[in-house]
């Protein structure tokens, strides 16, 4: 059934993407998160969606007459440095070289991404478009499975689909919870236009925090709380989330088992913690891994490989003050488990330094953007826009760092949306907004647009009204 439904609706989407190169470009992070292929079988699982979708977005894209202004900025070039680091990386890789490609192989993908969106995205719209297919596909999974949650009274353990890219549970847990300021930011944009768009992102917000805890993940139960109490105290609504809460937390009071409650537990003894000193051994190791090959470090997966990780764990304890515990090495390798740590044994000091680069510039690229409109009195849109991929960047950086998925189509996907902002969105709104700035806001208008001067005319924004409201903290 799901077969017959898939391959109905394709010929309208595909019509639809060659409209607009916007919404093929909002179609492809969508099949990338939301993996169709998992969902069906026979004829339908035979077509590879994600190239197919993109692969129509750059046929759309080069067919466009209108082809907007490419801004790379620092960030950008960042990016693509990192890239260029991976690719010498694997080059010199020390492992299993068919897998090192075939992980470079998938990261050129969404590289591939992260440049369309800068090519394509230029309006409020397009944006739009791209957080809509986040929510869609990590959002939908998050209903859905939150269901199976509440429906099983706690019993049923949700974990992402085999073979996706969110296929770890505690990878997927992060990827719920970046994905619930997204939700924030659409709701408040969209929420009062049509009731049932504000019952259901209302309620995949909710399921999405049923979901986080049904993973069971430590690390993404610390990064839920954690943006749930920064969107708390920046909301201007904090009755309603008060209230929401509540009732959140005394429904999972009737569904969490006493294994999820010992799991939590373990927080507080992480140095007893048998599994989380695990992580702590493969960080010592791939920091081993990265003294080895400081430069440009062992390649993609070569800490998973069996050679390299026996003869790290044989010198395993020469560097004493990594503290571990009493734990050593396994006799079988296992991953990482940090981004940080991940990139570090992957590509060395050096790529570490220019990932933690990319993530820091995006971060307050966000955070300069948003300051700079409300100092403008800019659209609220525009700065709740800012807050959100800024607060789903910190998701990924905080919950990542016990995680093994610094490569992950998202996180690159919201740099790309931080140098939109920064180049066109915020320039565009601050050039439109200039004559309804009070006197007394003049020169605090005009200190906030200097920072973004000369990017983009103000036509490029797309939400169509002149009236423009004062910007407001994201709820």
């Amino acid at each position: 059934m799901r077969d017959l439904i898939l391959l109905a609706i394709l010929p309208l989407l595909l019509y639809a993407m060659f409209q607009r190169p916007f919404i093929a470009l909002g179609m492809w992070p969508w099949t990338a998160l939301f993996f169709p292929n998992g969902w069906v079988y026979n004829a339908a699982s035979n077509i590879r969606y994600n190239l197919l979708f993109a692969g129509v977005t750059i046929i759309t894209y080069l067919a466009h007459k209108h082809k907007p202004k490419f801004h790379l900025t620092g960030l950008g070039a960042l990016v693509l440095l990192f890239f260029v680091w991976t690719t010498i990386s694997s080059i010199f890789a020390i492992g299993n070289l068919e897998v090192t490609w075939e992980y470079w192989h998938r990261f050129w993908k969404v590289i591939a991404l992260f440049i369309f969106v800068l090519l394509i995205v230029e309006k409020k719209l397009h944006v739009d478009m791209v957080l809509w297919g986040i929510v869609l596909s990590v959002g939908f999974y998050g209903d859905l499975e939150a269901l199976k949650f509440i429906m099983s009274g706690g019993g049923h353990e949700i974990a992402g689909l085999p073979g996706h890219v969110l296929g770890d549970r505690n990878e997927l847990s992060v990827a719920f919870v970046m994905s619930l300021p997204i939700c924030a930011y659409l709701l408040r944009e969209y929420g009062n236009r049509s009731r049932i768009i504000h019952l259901g992102l209302l309620g995949t917000m909710a399921m999405l925090v049923f979901a986080v805890i049904g993973t069971q993940s430590r690390g993404g139960f610390i990064s839920m709380l954690t943006v749930a109490g920064y969107l708390f105290m920046k909301s201007d609504r904090k009755v309603l989330l008060s209230i929401l809460t509540a009732v959140i937390v005394l429904a999972l009071s009737n569904l969490v088992t006493s294994d999820w409650t010992s799991r939590m537990d373990t927080i507080n003894d992480a140095v007893d913690d048998e599994s989380f000193m695990g992580r702590v051994v493969a960080w010592k190791l791939s920091f081993m891994l990265a003294v080895e090959n400081p430069v440009f470090g062992g390649g993609f997966k070569a800490l998973e490989n069996y050679k390299i990780w026996t003869a790290l764990s044989q010198n395993f304890f020469s560097y004493s003050w990594f503290y571990t515990g009493d734990a050593v090495p396994r006799a079988m390798p296992r991953a990482a488990h940090s981004i940080y740590f991940q990139v570090l044994g992957d590509h060395g000091f050096g790529g570490l330094a220019i990932y933690l680069a990319c993530l820091a510039t995006a971060f307050f690229k966000a955070s300069r953007a948003a300051r700079a409109v409300r100092a403008a009195k800019g659209p609220a849109w525009l700065a709740n826009l800012a807050t959100t991929v800024q607060l789903s960047i910190f998701a990924f950086a905080f919950g990542g760092a016990a995680l093994s998925f610094a490569y992950f189509d998202l996180i690159f996907t919201l740099f790309a949306l931080a140098i939109v902002i920064e180049t066109k969105l915020v320039p565009a709104a601050l050039g439109r907004t200039g004559a309804a700035v009070s006197p007394g806001a003049e020169q605090e208008r005009l200190g906030a647009k200097s920072l973004y001067e000369g990017a983009v005319p103000s036509s490029n924004l797309s939400d169509g009204n002149s009236k423009m409201p004062r910007a407001k903290e994201l709820t």
